[in-house]
């Protein structure tokens, strides 16, 4: 044994620096996987300040005093190594609610991701506790699929639907104005409806609010059948892959995160619904995600796992 010791050292070190070889040249030349990866193509604020803060460690949250590393997910806040005025801040077209499942687990979450850079326009519920939003419902979304939703390009005329329902409480309450006045109400209505629909920009922007479920995969039946939430428009976003590192074992990899649907949807709703060119208005959204994505890919790679 002492005479193959030597040996079996130096074919240890041998493989180990193999790896290591490996591992560079990966960063470096960049792999067709990742190629394929967009979160390349993000137009980022300098990320300098979480490679700072992941240099020096944990540390506390200015408001519970938690140790924490770039964030503190309770309290929605930058930790006192990442100085908020060096994390960007990104405005939103339309507010976002989000209804967390309570047993999803807090360190676990992307939600928190948009309550940080968008902190004006993200409010996140724990359910059950949330909003009733049935008097809302001309100018609120659920992300969500299901048999009865909806592409992001649809909501215009969807949108429209739902307003024109929302003129009277029941045919018959309408039925009650004289015979001529109905008519020019009738008329009126079909006319603003015409309207409606040539002009998606114009019905599109009424959507006030969108939500969100923040929860894993096999939890959402108990939200999602919430009363609360009934009659809802749902939208279902177009398939695109996930990133996240933390994809539910058994399911597609077109489960997206919180965060990546809170983008996808931003960015299908810049296009489709104002109808403006996409030119990386809300990249940053995901400021911590490219981060923490690269990070945990990247010591993969370099553990050999990759």
């Amino acid at each position: 044994m002492s005479l193959n010791s030597p040996n079996l050292l130096n074919e240890e070190k041998a493989q180990e620096a193999k790896r290591n070889t490996e591992c560079l040249e990966s960063l470096l030349q960049t792999p067709s996987s990742f190629q394929d990866n967009p979160l390349q193509q993000l137009q980022l604020a300098s990320q300098e300040v979480l490679e700072k803060a992941k240099k020096s460690g944990r540390s506390k949250c200015p408001r519970c005093n938690s140790s924490r590393m770039f964030y503190c997910y309770t309290c929605f806040v930058p930790v006192e190594t990442v100085p908020t005025t060096e994390i960007p801040t990104v405005k939103l077209p339309l507010k976002i609610d989000i209804i967390k499942h309570p047993n999803e687990t807090d360190g676990k979450s992307t939600a928190v991701h948009a309550k940080l850079l968008a902190p004006d326009d993200v409010t996140i519920y724990k359910y059950p506790c949330i909003p009733k939003y049935e008097e809302k419902r001309h100018e609120i979304a659920l992300v969500f699929p299901g048999p009865s939703s909806v592409s992001v390009k649809d909501i215009a005329f969807h949108l429209q639907k739902y307003t024109k329902k929302g003129v009277c409480a029941s045919d018959d309450d309408c039925s009650r104005e004289p015979l001529l006045k109905q008519a020019k109400i009738e008329a009126e209505e079909e006319k603003t409806s015409d309207e409606c629909i040539s002009s998606s920009r114009s019905e599109g922007t009424r959507l006030k609010k969108i939500i969100f479920i923040d929860s894993t995969w096999n939890q959402t039946n108990k939200i999602i059948t919430d009363e609360r939430l009934q009659g809802l428009l749902q939208i279902e976003l177009k398939t695109r892959k996930t990133c996240f590192w933390r994809h539910q074992k058994g399911k597609p990899d077109t489960y997206l995160s919180t965060i990546e649907a809170i983008y996808y949807f931003l960015v299908d709703y810049h296009q489709e619904i104002l109808k403006e060119s996409y030119k990386g208005q809300y990249d940053n959204l995901l400021f911590f995600f490219s981060f923490m994505y690269t990070l945990i890919k990247d010591a993969k790679c370099c553990a050999g796992k990759e």
